[in-house]
This record gives C-alpha cells, sequence and structure tokens, in this order.
C-alpha cells in the first residue's frame, strides 16, 4: 500500500524547503516535490560553463529572516554570507561616480559631491526607514487579520497592528507615503541630488512592472531594505557557493528534521476527492496521497492549472485569482570575465570597492522612467536600468583562477512584446546590455567569455515563475497583507480544505525571505492539533 503523508510540498524552492522544515520539526512527515533536478526555485547556483558557479535568477542575499537562519541553523549548515561594503556603487557617464558605503563617515563626502544638503540628510533618511523597520518586521512574521472577520483570531491580529501602527506615532504617517506613494515623491521629500535620487531608488522597480512615478514603488523601496546581514540593517551580502547554497542549507535542516526530498518530480495536477485535496499526481501517472497538500507555486499555476479550477471553488474566489496580477519585467544577463571592469570614473582591473557593491546603471529618474515607458507598450528597453554584481571579488572558488563572474539584472522587459518573441529578441538584449555597461568600462566588452540571458519567458519556463515575476504577483497595495493573494484568503489557508499556499503569492510577498513558508508553516500545524488534518 502507498504511503501516506501528512503533507505534500509541491516545489522545492527556498519558501517550500522552510516549511517542509518546520512541519517536520513538529512531528509531521514531510514529501518535497521538486520538478527540477535540484532544489532552490529561483535561488540556485547552476553551472553554465564549465568552471563556473553562477546564481542564475536570485543573485543577493538580505531579506532571509533571522528566526529561520537561527531555528535551521543554517550557519552550521554551511551559510556564509559575506555584506557588501560598499553596498552601492553608480558612475555617470560625465566620468563622475557616487558610493555608498556603510559607514555614514565615508558616505557623507560622497554625497557632498553633488549636494551638500543631501550629505547630511541621508543619515537621518536611513535612521527614519530603520526605525519604520523595527516596527513593520513583527507584521512579515504574523498571519493577516481578515478585517472583515469577527473571529477572536483576526480581531486580536487587528489589534496587533493597530498596536504597531500606534508605537510609530508620528512616523505613521511617513509609513502611510511609503505604502501608497511613489519612489519619486518619496525621495523628493528627502533629497534634491538627482544622482542619490536615481541610485536609491533603483531598489523600488526591481522586479516591478512600474517606472518611478508609479504609486506604490515607494512600498517596493521600502521592502528591499527591510533586511539585514550579521545584524546590519540595509545591507546585502554574497553568499558563498551562490545563493543555490542557501536552498541547500535550507534542504539539509529539513531533510535533519525528518523531510524527505524528491527532486524531478514534476505535479501533473492535485487530487481533489469529497471537497478535499487528497494528494498529488506526478507527470509520470504515479499518484501520492497526503492529508495536507502545500503550493509553493502561484495562484495562477495552483487554482487554474493543477485544479479543476470550477469544482469545490467559489465562483467568486476564482474570478479573484484571475485578476491577480502577475506582471513580468525583469531580464537577468549573466557573464564570464576575463578580467574585471575598467570603469573610466574609477579606474582600476584589481578588486577595488568600485567592484565590491552593487554596481548601478542609472544616471537620472528620467532615464528610469523612459525605461519603463518603452516596456509599457511592449517593447523592452533600449536604455535599461542595470543592478550589477560580481560575487568573485568575495568568493574566488566559483570561477577558474583570474575569471570572474557578472551578474547584471535589468528593467524592463515585458513579458509579452509586442513585435518579436523573446527567443528572437534574448541575444538582442544581451549586445544592448553589453554595450551599455562598456560606456562605463570600456575594456567590458572585449573582457566578455561567455553570456547567458534569462528572460520574463525563460523565468517562467525554467523556474515556475508566471510570466517572469520575480514576486509571484505584483507587490502593490492591493495585493499585500489581508489582500495577498485574494482578500479572505491571506491565511494561507484554501477554500478546498487540505490545500495551502506557502509562496511568494502570499504575505509578505517576495524575495528570499522566507517568511511566507514559516507562517504557512505555523497556521498549518496550528491546524493539526485543532484536528483539520487527520
Amino acid at each position: 500500500m502507498a504511503q501516506t503523508h501528512d503533507a505534500i510540498i509541491i516545489g522545492g524552492g527556498h519558501n517550500g524547503l522552510v516549511t517542509a522544515a518546520y512541519l517536520a520539526a513538529g512531528g509531521m512527515k514531510v514529501l518535497v516535490l521538486e520538478r527540477r533536478p535540484y532544489v532552490g526555485g529561483a535561488s540556485v547556483t547552476e553551472e553554465p560553463w564549465p568552471g563556473y558557479k553562477v546564481s542564475t535568477a536570485a543573485y543577493v542575499l538580505s531579506l532571509l529572516r533571522p528566526e529561520i537562519e537561527r531555528d535551521l541553523d543554517l550557519k552550521k549548515h554551511g551559510l556564509t554570507v559575506y555584506p557588501q561594503d560598499p553596498p552601492y556603487f553608480q558612475a555617470y557617464p560625465d566620468g563622475r561616480s557616487l558610493m555608498i558605503w556603510n559607514d555614514h563617515a565615508k558616505t557623507r563626502p560622497e554625497i557632498a559631491k553633488f549636494s551638500k544638503r543631501d550629505a547630511e540628510v541621508y543619515e537621518e533618511y536611513e535612521r527614519t526607514l530603520n526605525r519604520l523597520s523595527e516596527f513593520v518586521e513583527p507584521l512579515l512574521m504574523m498571519t493577516p487579520p481578515d478585517p472583515t472577520s469577527s473571529r477572536v483570531g483576526d480581531l486580536l491580529g487587528l489589534l496587533r497592528a493597530a498596536r504597531l501602527a500606534r508605537g510609530l506615532k508620528k512616523d505613521l504617517y511617513s509609513e502611510v507615503d511609503i505604502m501608497v506613494g511613489s519612489a519619486k515623491d518619496f525621495l523628493d521629500s528627502w533629497f534634491e541630488s538627482e544622482e542619490l535620487k536615481a541610485l536609491l531608488c533603483g531598489q523600488a522597480v526591481i522586479g516591478t512592472f512600474a517606472g518611478p512615478r508609479t504609486p506604490g514603488t515607494a512600498y517596493v523601496l521600502f521592502h528591499h531594505v527591510m533586511g539585514q546581514v550579521d545584524g546590519m540593517r540595509g545591507c546585502w551580502g554574497v553568499v558563498r557557493g551562490g545563493m543555490g547554497q542557501v536552498s541547500e542549507c535550507l534542504a539539509a535542516a529539513a531533510r535533519q528534521r525528518g523531510a524527505v526530498i524528491r527532486c524531478d518530480a514534476p505535479v501533473e495536477r492535485i487530487i481533489q476527492r469529497d471537497s478535499r485535496a487528497r494528494g498529488v499526481v506526478l507527470k509520470s501517472g504515479e499518484e501520492i496521497t497526503g492529508r495536507a497538500v502545500v503550493s509553493n507555486l502561484d495562484p495562477h499555476v495552483t487554482f487554474l492549472k493543477l485544479l479543476d479550477g470550477r469544482r469545490d471553488l467559489p465562483g467568486e474566489f476564482v474570478r479573484e485569482v484571475e485578476r491577480f496580477r502577475i506582471s513580468g519585467s525583469s531580464v537577468k544577463v549573466n557573464y564570464a570575465l576575463s578580467e574585471l571592469p575598467d570603469f573610466t570614473a574609477l579606474p582600476g582591473k584589481k578588486p577595488g570597492p568600485q567592484h565590491r557593491g552593487t554596481i548601478d546603471v542609472c544616471p537620472t529618474l528620467d532615464y528610469m522612467e523612459r525605461a519603463y515607458d518603452e516596456a509599457k507598450y511592449g517593447r523592452w528597453s533600449s536604455e535599461p536600468f542595470l543592478e550589477a554584481v560580481i560575487p568573485t571579488v568575495y568568493d574566488a572558488s566559483i570561477a577558474p583562477p583570474g575569471r570572474h563572474i557578472m551578474s547584471v539584472f535589468c528593467q524592463f522587459g515585458p513579458y509579452e512584446l509586442k513585435e518579436g518573441t523573446w527567443d528572437g529578441e534574448r541575444e538582442k538584449f544581451g549586445d544592448r546590455v553589453t554595450e551599455i555597461f562598456t560606456r562605463y568600462a570600456p575594456n567590458f566588452k572585449g573582457s566578455v567569455l561567455h553570456r547567458q540571458v534569462i528572460t520574463p519567458l525563460d523565468l517562467e519556463r525554467d523556474f515556475g515563475l508566471t510570466h517572469g515575476n520575480i514576486f509571484q504577483g505584483d507587490m502593490s497595495l492591493d495585493q499585500l497583507f489581508f489582500m495577498r493573494p485574494v482578500p479572505g484568503y491571506a491565511d494561507y489557508r484554501t477554500p478546498l480544505r487540505g490545500l495551502y499556499l506557502c509562496g511568494s503569492c502570499t504575505h509578505p510577498g517576495g524575495g528570499v525571505m522566507g517568511a511566507p513558508g514559516y507562517n504557512a508553516a505555523r497556521e498549518i500545524l496550528r491546524d493539526r492539533r485543532r484536528g483539520r488534518i487527520s
């Protein structure tokens, strides 16, 4: 007789692995099914060229919750993160440059090159964001309450959220501005330097089909500064061994607690019987039964592809799922280089501070807005916003001696092109990225040994990210907190009994954070204690 599992998790991405580890620690018999040859979803390390270990999709770490790192002993499993210092470097067409350091004393003269006023204000700006983060972070690890419900748990959740809001005092007004405003308006309220605002605005459009003037982009900026590395708030880091090491450590923690992980096991459909999820059927035809099914996939795939969505689900719920926006906007270009970029603004081919931080190409907010304008009308941006990281300056083990890897995250590339297809346009886009980067580092084009261009279509085909959306759904105000993924179902449960969601499509959203998986596991274990999973 086939073995029945307490929980079957569809998708071995980082959130699915977090859920697996906590459920197994709670005494449940857990099976993770991953369709690819290895775990990780978009947080993977692959070898597209011999000797080069590339973080194919996700490329830096900051948002992973420290509670998860501690609970699962990820450092003991081998997780090592190198904090980026300086965090940011940007060169400008006129030969100037701006560098942001973790040390405010070193940052102040850099900003003063463009605005003495902004140099004095910047430290208060960071203090304010950090202060807001301290109050908002507890919301990340809680189950969103349903504001229309009179259940005790929802009422207590609303009370807790209200207390956190009250604790913000006057900062509450800033928080409202962040939630509903545009990144441009928010940054304009702080700074006068176009160069500084453009550098900071990059975090507001990453993975988002929106420009700096679009309402709601201020929250995306805030979402990306809520992380930390080794206790340093707002800091990003490079993972030794690549981003796949995060997933491997999570998988090791899950296995240590008793979870079973199967790769090369794509799920064809979820078994529905007696208005309940009863297991899954693999593409091979194998049936696996389970008392609970947990999907790490987005709502479109879970409810409209793996389920008979018109059966056992309320019509209004299905309509809300169909309306859930998942807009792809990002292209990733990975390079193997024979030498480091030699920037006109800060020359040098030996590893220097200009190579250690995130390297932005975005001279002005108008530059970014124009890039978005092209994408709005179905064209990939001819002058895209670029954000590059060179992990080999921290970890030489991932490339042959003397060689380097550079990952470039690019905005904007719409999933649906008005003319042509991504399979036909992929290399043209890669050529444009190479050309633009060479404007700032003249040796760059000649240093390229290999290149890999990953389009929104590739993100969908290879990683299961619908339309190539790296957050499994737009991070707009109407799709956050108790509205994510759909109103009335933000508690990781679904209308089909025994079926749960644990991916980035749920609260608190995208990034290699693990919070959705953690929160989902808590609710599943709660249901098990109440006898709802039996």
